[in-house]
């Protein structure tokens, strides 16, 4: 997809309807279909929201950013994200939360980033977040300055998310769970799953319908 053209779509995109819980459940780990509304309410989660954010790449082709975590002693190292992460007490709204996680973790300046609408809620069991996800865009590749917290830069281009055959499962163990099952996409060679392939499930419905 040419940038350009989805500049175009960016209307569009604006005024559909959101897939919700019945997208984001396409791609939900069997914990996580496990907490109703009422539970996670009950929880009180922690606020946090990241930014889903498209850009054109050097062949002007629209991509959009994760990130690979850095390991860590925490229920989401080395996992893939979107720039991202809890809500400070200084934070007007949780699309601040977003631009100014970006900003630490990626480098891209707030002022450059255009939001273009906010999606449904994520909830995250294993670190109780309850995460608010952005779309946004900037017109030119960025200069990524990724700090300490991001290991690597993945850059994916929007036709690899559309595409069915880049859904599978895979077995998997993480810090709190052993010998699973999960749904996720595979995109440049990376499992992302949990929150962030429901995001993504969310997104590519947006996109697809």
């Amino acid at each position: 997809m040419i940038f350009s053209d989805f500049i175009d779509q960016i209307e569009e995109l604006q005024n559909k309807p959101l897939g919700g819980l019945a997208s984001q459940m396409k791609l939900a780990p069997k914990m996580r279909t496990q907490f109703t509304q009422e539970i996670i309410d009950s929880k009180n989660p922690k606020k946090a929201a990241v930014l889903a954010l498209f850009y054109p790449d050097k062949n002007n082709k629209t991509c959009f950013l994760l990130t690979e975590r850095a390991s860590y002693k925490g229920a989401h190292s080395a996992q893939i994200s979107f720039p991202g992460g809890k809500s400070d007490k200084n934070d007007i709204s949780l699309k601040v939360t977003a631009l100014r996680e970006t900003f630490e973790e990626v480098g891209i300046i707030s002022e450059e980033i255009k939001i273009i609408r906010q999606l449904s809620d994520s909830y995250i069991p294993p670190s109780n977040f309850l995460v608010t996800p952005f779309i946004g865009i900037v017109k030119e590749r960025p200069n990524f300055n990724q700090n300490y917290e991001v290991a690597n830069i993945i850059e994916v281009l929007v036709p690899d998310l559309l595409n069915d055959h880049n859904l599978t499962t895979v077995e998997m163990e993480t810090s709190y769970m052993k010998n699973i099952t999960v749904p996720c996409f595979k995109l440049n060679d990376y499992i992302v799953w949990g929150a962030t392939a429901m995001m993504l499930s969310e997104i590519k419905d947006l996109f697809k319908e």
